[in-house]
């Protein structure tokens, strides 16, 4: 075979893993139990590799407020000491089968989703979604909201997760999808259902009835649930695609309010990255652009996989949190039709007459086309201790796919 018939063979291969993913909520966990490799004074954080003194000012609030929750330090101030003197490990998530939204923090006492793929056998862990502390908020009110979820949630979901079984999460995600979420910052629907399907264990369990209440309000009141959930998901189905031979296909987009990096599957662990861009969105009253940090957060996982952006078509609700048209986001699918291999057999769009989700970002279309692919996000705070503070819609930088084809034609080609 000459290269394009490799190539295309090979993507084929990829995108084929990924159709065929099976993501199971199997465990939820404290990260010290499930991840492989993670050690006390180790933190992960979304986005490809990058140190503390280059870190974004709402990556840096979330890392001091880590550093809080695990009492390693009192105060930001021993914090920052303890950071800026290398006391701190710090790691991409990607590196440890491990997303996280925003700035993604992960240490040894947080719990994590745990997600296997059940049709390779690999697994994917995620952290809580919240509104604070991943966007950079290290106060009380925010360190609260993790020890809540330490203490109280995480426990009483693990407990009536095993009362009940594992819980399959494909059927969950092609639900949503028809009911109008696009699985990154619109989850009404994927979030009730996870909420109906937890709540039966949660009356199983051998839990306090305060716990259980508890954790029902939560499941009632959380919109943005199923987020994590659906990161794991995102990245149990994308792993296995991963090292496939002359592939092209894009297995991981992340950002750290710093960089952008995307992997792709032929060209195995590199990173390929470019200063990461402004996102175009709505704000919470009283901030405006002029607050807002460069984009950030590893769930564009979700779009690597064919969901966020990429059906934003089928889900004009999200529109009213970040910006645009109904024609604007039907425009969004089909242009990332373009850009993608294949469209998903399973996760369909009723927009679209049920056509499936576009799925497995070809770099050679990225560059061809001029078509970089679409994500909605949320805004951190350009300075740490800050929550969110709005959302909206970024594209993935050309440059990190010229880096990638570069690198592919050097690799395969010899130029």
């Amino acid at each position: 075979m000459d290269i394009k018939q490799k190539i295309e063979a090979a993507n084929q291969t990829a995108v084929k893993r990924m159709i065929d993913g099976d993501p199971v909520l199997v465990d939820i966990a404290p990260a010290i139990e499930v991840i492989p490799g993670m050690k006390d004074k180790m933190i992960t954080h979304s986005g490809p590799p990058i140190p503390w003194n280059r870190m974004c000012g709402a990556q840096r609030g979330a890392i001091i407020g880590q550093v809080l929750y695990e009492q390693w330090a009192k105060t930001p101030e021993k914090a920052v000491a303890m950071l800026e003197n290398g006391e701190i490990i710090l790691e991409p998530n990607h590196h440890y089968q491990t997303v996280g939204p925003m700035a993604g923090t992960i240490s040894a006492n947080a719990w994590v989703y745990v997600v296997e793929n059940k049709a390779f056998g690999n697994r994917a862990y995620c952290r809580q979604v919240e509104g604070a502390q991943q966007f950079g908020d290290y106060s009380e009110a925010a360190l609260d909201g993790l020890r809540k979820w330490r203490d109280v949630f995480a426990p009483s979901l693990r407990a009536a997760l095993k009362a009940e079984g594992e819980l399959p999460l494909k059927p969950i995600i092609a639900q949503a999808l028809q009911m109008g979420d696009e699985l990154h910052n619109r989850h009404s629907a994927s979030s009730a259902l996870f909420g109906n399907a937890m709540a039966v264990g949660l009356a199983k369990a051998d839990i306090s009835t305060q716990d259980q209440i508890s954790t029902l309000y939560l499941l009632k009141n959380h919109n943005l649930i199923f987020l994590g959930l659906a990161m794991a998901a995102g990245k149990a189905i994308a792993d296995p695609a991963r090292d496939v031979e002359y592939s092209t296909i894009v297995t991981a987009m992340c950002r750290n309010g710093t960089e952008f990096g995307i992997r792709v599957s032929g060209l195995g662990d590199s990173w390929f990255t470019t200063p990461a861009p402004s996102v175009d969105g709505l704000y919470v009253p009283g901030y405006s652009a002029q607050d807002a940090g460069l984009d950030m957060g590893d769930s564009a996982i979700t779009e690597t996989v064919g969901w966020g952006g990429f059906v934003l078509g089928g889900a004009p609700g999200i529109l009213s949190l970040v910006g645009g048209t109904p024609d604007e986001a039907l425009g969004y699918t089909r242009e990332m039709k373009n850009i993608t291999t294949a469209t998903h057999p399973f996760y369909r769009m009723p927009a679209f007459s049920f056509a499936g989700a576009p799925l497995g970002i070809d770099i050679r279309k990225v560059v061809q086309t001029g078509v970089t692919p679409i994500i909605d996000t949320a805004i951190a705070h350009k300075d740490p201790g800050y929550p969110k503070i709005g959302a909206g819609l970024v594209r993935a930088p050309m440059e990190c796919f010229v880096q990638a084809l570069k690198a592919y034609s050097h690799k395969y080609q010899g130029v």
